[in-house]
């Protein structure tokens, strides 16, 4: 150990208050600055989770009102109507579309005995597709079929609000995810007391509530799409008030002009009706809208929690400098250049930074452990940790240099003069 350092061991011990402040206030951003960045990540991970539909090109058009007889037999005429419209490449009636929130949850296992906690049962969303809606969302088929006509003619909505029908379209994630390493075209998903046979794989849909989740994992992925007949559906969620949504499908540079056309000839259709309708990317962005806000809030703690401990440092550093006036004094008489004098608060502020980053990257690590068994928050990645000690390590030594640099400034006989 040099004498310097021993000099500097031997000064903490004489200030221990305001070193363990100091020490407790690293550690404390460094845990919260872990966190919160790993947080941030992973929320705008998220925001930019790829989705195999046509987003770009894809307009929602939701009717509400009326009486549902009246509703049903309105939906093969709307339908005839929305694709007679210049550009429209497809069209179909939906329950809900990926992201909007009105999708259905439910358990589903492998055998009809399946329970919840099975290794292959999982809680998956799942919505209805009237037929020329897997067109209208572009979605993208790696195995089987899509529904044929007879099957959307026969599914009408059980009261449990699940099909009468029993085949399911269902995406890659979710079937690799209960058949891992088979297919899982013909294999038979179990909703107790009913069963749906899979005869189609499609590309990755995002699902609408992330928290659909199985083991841990994450349910972006985990989604089904079950036929309907229209006609047979429309009143079923809400009997009082039927809702009704088509889906349209055009290049994007035709999107907004194909979205005004069909409001205006739904209103003539329906005059009695509330319209409303979107861009796909629109839903996207109000879905992602709660991550880019705690995103946000999470950098603003962060920066406001790096900004506190570096002023405290400042603060206690410039303390220390006017405390130690005379020390500095003859040290400077006795030949230590200003140099010197500046690292030695370096030194003593990255032995302070090392002792707070090692009890933060601890803290941060149980912190994440907390959060994983009570708020299913993903494990935290190890390079987390020490790109945060490093972060606390360049901001101590950036906010010790202007009260060392003040401090080797003082010429040795003023600073004598002080004692």
């Amino acid at each position: 150990m040099t004498p310097e350092f021993r000099h500097v061991l031997s000064s903490l011990r004489a200030h221990r208050v305001p070193a363990l402040l100091v020490i407790f206030e690293i550690a404390l951003a460094c845990a919260v600055l872990c966190n919160a960045v790993f947080m941030i990540g992973q929320r705008m991970s998220d925001m930019h989770l790829p989705n195999a539909i046509d987003e770009q090109g894809i307009v929602v058009v939701s009717m509400r009102g009326g009486d549902a007889a009246g509703a049903a037999g309105s939906v093969p005429r709307d339908l005839e109507a929305l694709r007679s419209i210049a550009g429209v490449q497809a069209a179909g009636s939906v329950t809900s579309v990926p992201l909007d929130n009105n999708g259905q949850n439910d358990a589903f296992g492998t055998s009809p005995d399946a329970r919840m906690e099975d290794a292959a049962s999982v809680t998956l969303e799942y919505s209805f597709l009237g037929e020329g809606a897997d067109k209208a969302l572009g979605l993208h088929l790696l195995q089987g079929r899509f529904f044929t006509a007879e099957e959307y003619a026969n599914s009408s909505l059980r009261p449990e609000l699940m099909p009468r029908s029993h085949v399911a379209i269902i995406t890659q994630s979710l079937a690799q995810r209960i058949w891992p390493g088979q297919s899982a075209i013909g294999k038979v998903m179990y909703s107790k007391p009913l069963w749906y046979t899979v005869v189609g794989v499609i590309a990755d849909v995002l699902c609408s509530n992330d928290a659909v989740r199985s083991g841990g994992d994450r349910g972006f992925y985990y989604g089904a799409f079950f036929p309907i007949d229209p006609a047979g559906s429309v009143g079923a969620f809400s009997p009082a008030n039927p809702q009704t949504n088509y889906v349209l499908r055009s290049l994007p540079a035709e999107r907004d002009r194909v979205l005004g056309e069909a409001v205006r000839r739904l209103k003539q259709l329906n005059p009695a009706a509330v319209i409303q309708a979107k861009r796909f990317t629109d839903v996207r962005d109000q879905y992602f809208a709660d991550n880019a806000s705690v995103a946000i809030t999470l950098a603003v703690i962060c920066v406001i929690m790096l900004l506190v401990t570096a002023f405290g440092i400042v603060g206690l550093t410039s303390f220390w400098v006017r405390q130690r006036r005379r020390q500095i004094g003859i040290r400077r008489a006795i030949g230590a250049s200003r140099r010197q004098v500046v690292y030695y608060f370096q030194t003593e502020n990255f032995l302070l930074s090392t002792i707070g980053v090692m009890l933060g990257m601890a803290l941060a690590f149980g912190i994440n452990l907390y959060l994983m068994q009570h708020y299913q928050m993903q494990h935290m990645p190890w390079y987390y940790l020490p790109a945060g000690a490093l972060t606390l390590w360049l901001l101590g030594q950036l906010a010790v240099l202007g009260p060392a640099l003040r401090a080797a400034q003082v010429p040795p006989m003023v600073a004598t003069r002080a004692a």
